[in-house]
């Protein structure tokens, strides 16, 4: 699995527990709907800090808690060939 891919699916996951779309999701964040689709298809592979900080804000989530989760937490960066 992709880096990319282990914060699309914790959007995923986020989504499907408080019963949001993702096009529900950008507009409650005040994010663009491509935004969201472009981390949800991998077309953005690193996400900025602020973008995850409005999704974890919809959410009720610090930034912390949205980024802590075991998959992220048991990534292993070195054997990411999504590096940039």
């Amino acid at each position: 699995m992709l880096y990319s891919e282990v914060y699309a699916n914790r959007i995923r996951s986020l989504c499907r527990q408080h019963g949001i779309t993702l096009n529900r999701l950008a507009t409650l964040s005040g994010l663009k709907q491509s935004t969201i689709d472009n981390i949800i298809h991998g077309r953005s592979r690193n996400p900025k800090a602020k973008t995850l900080h409005k999704i974890a804000n919809t959410f009720n989530m610090t930034l912390s808690e949205f980024l802590d989760f075991p998959e992220l937490n048991d990534y292993y960066l070195e054997d990411d060939d999504d590096q940039t």
